[in-house]
């Protein structure tokens, strides 16, 4: 069985072609997918955002002429407690939307000072607890000729810290403190991270209802 994976990102790509191999599934990146239009990105949920792109790639695959594609997308992102949920579903967008110091490095370096300065004005413990809590959010959703046939998500519970710690990763990676280990994802091996990121616990549950399902 071949999924496609509609994304760009490589290292998203690379992480979940080696979790399907040891579940006899091939994962390719979508034929075509740079010059496909990106669908806009407007649900107010994760999973609405998956779904949509999910949905508007299989349906380009569908019109190119390649019927019966299995087309999965994506979407993820943090959610801190303090900052009410933000960056939440504006995860990748989060300091764009603002214009937040702009032309100052990459997205990913300001996204991260953008969340360390909204931070900096809540109090770091309220009735003795910390206020640093947040989460890593995924949601996966399969298409196949336009229509979603499965839905996976996948969480990883964490803290923010002070300041970025780690060269590995990406995106929020560095400031994402994983209690158990002391450690930052930026700070883990390829595969410590995915034995307990987000992403990989929504693309293993996506594979048992894949297995369930063919049964």
């Amino acid at each position: 069985m071949t999924l496609y994976a509609a994304t760009k990102n490589a290292g998203k790509l690379k992480e979940f072609a080696e979790c399907a191999r040891g579940a006899g599934i091939e994962v390719l990146a979508l034929p075509g997918l740079p010059d496909m239009p990106e669908p806009l990105e407007d649900a107010a949920s994760f999973m609405g955002n998956a779904e949509l792109k999910a949905v508007a790639y299989s349906r380009l695959t569908l019109t190119s002429g390649r019927r019966g594609l299995l087309v999965f997308a994506d979407d993820s992102g943090l959610e801190i407690d303090a900052l009410g949920g933000q960056p939440g579903v504006r995860s990748a967008r989060f300091a764009d939307d603002v214009d937040f110091e702009p032309g100052q490095g990459s997205r990913d370096d300001r996204n991260n000072r953008l969340v360390l300065s909204l931070l900096q004005q809540t109090p770091e413990t309220r009735e003795g607890r910390s206020t640093r809590a947040a989460r890593f959010v995924c949601a996966l959703a399969l298409a196949r000729d336009g229509a979603i046939i499965l839905r996976a998500e996948g969480e990883v519970e964490g803290q923010i810290r002070p300041a970025p710690r780690g060269k590995d990763g990406f995106g929020y990676d560095p400031l994402f403190l994983v209690p158990a280990l002391g450690r930052t994802m930026a700070e883990l091996s390829p595969d410590e991270k995915w034995a307990l990121s987000h992403r990989g616990n929504a693309f293993r549950e996506l594979l048992r209802q894949l297995a369930n399902s063919h049964k």
